[in-house]
């Protein structure tokens, strides 16, 4: 198989994988406080991708490699407290889209100085992608758009929380050229090990402790997360990092579609639209 496909399918994978972990997640979360859902789920992550690691017998990686896979997960944290509290605090039609798009143009950005630059065919499948991701996650929250803030809180964090997730990329690309599972099981216990702290700070002012039946929801989410970032990270090692990057932020469109199929949730007309331009991109970066 061409590695350029290769790289596409697992960058689409990864996509289906994190849209399914999220979808589990945020069932989890209707049902359990989201400290606990985030404590837990880091955790079965992290044990997940120890226990790969040693059931294929991958050698110890470099410290360096272990040191960009750390760095990925303290700001893949960052991002993902920064994308909540702005989900709370701002306009969701705002900070959704802009924390999305902005997560998948970086990695675009960084693999073309360290790549160099892609295809005009390719760059057209990265333009259309990229819409397709912020029609997508807009859709989702017009409906509420002006339920909550002004917008400006939600704006910095949107953008604060876009730039962590595309550091997480290219931090996880550069921790994955001296392993996969170890660098994978370094990044997510960087992470569980900052919202043990955050929920250590958090203890006595919000519950955190799972509903009754909330547990197997929140180790699958934890699992299908740390399953996309592996997927990932096999993608970008099969191709380039940019269209691994793009193809994987697709993420969003996986969640609506199990909403849609599971849950009876609507499809807007914008999610419909950016869907299908996602679809439509996939040849074009795939070629």
């Amino acid at each position: 198989m061409p590695s350029d496909l290769a790289a596409a399918l697992l960058g689409l994978a990864s996509a289906a994988s994190w849209g399914a972990g999220d979808f589990s997640g945020g069932l989890a979360a209707r049902r359990s406080p989201l400290l606990g859902v985030l404590v837990l789920g880091q955790l079965a992550g992290t044990t997940l991708m120890a226990l790969l690691a040693l059931l294929t017998r991958e050698g110890a990686p470099p410290a360096s490699s272990l040191a960009w896979a750390g760095a990925a997960g303290a700001v893949g944290a960052v991002g993902l407290a920064a994308l909540y509290r702005g989900l709370a605090v701002g306009r969701m039609a705002v900070v959704a889209p802009i924390s999305a798009v902005l997560s998948a143009a970086l990695p675009v950005a960084w693999g073309a100085l360290s790549e160099g630059a892609p295809s005009t065919v390719r760059l057209a499948g990265f333009g259309l992608a990229l819409l397709g991701i912020w029609l997508v996650a807009r859709g989702g929250g017009a409906a509420v758009a002006g339920a909550a803030g002004t917008g400006r809180p939600g704006l910095g964090l949107a953008l604060l929380a876009g730039v962590c997730f595309g550091g997480f990329l290219i931090f996880m690309h550069l921790g994955g050229r001296g392993g996969t599972f170890w660098p994978l099981a370094t990044a997510r216990g960087t992470a569980l090990a900052l919202v043990l702290v955050l929920a250590a700070a958090l203890a006595r002012r919000r519950p955190w402790r799972l509903a009754s039946g909330a547990l197997p929801l929140v180790l699958l989410s934890g699992a299908l997360d740390a399953g996309g970032n592996a997927l990932f990270v096999l993608a970008s090692q099969a191709g380039r990092l940019d269209a691994a990057a793009v193809l994987a932020s697709m993420y969003p469109a996986s969640t609506v579609l199990l909403a849609a199929a599971l849950l009876r949730e609507r499809v807007s007309g914008t999610q419909a639209l950016g869907i299908g331009a996602a679809l439509g991109s996939i040849a074009l970066i795939a070629g």
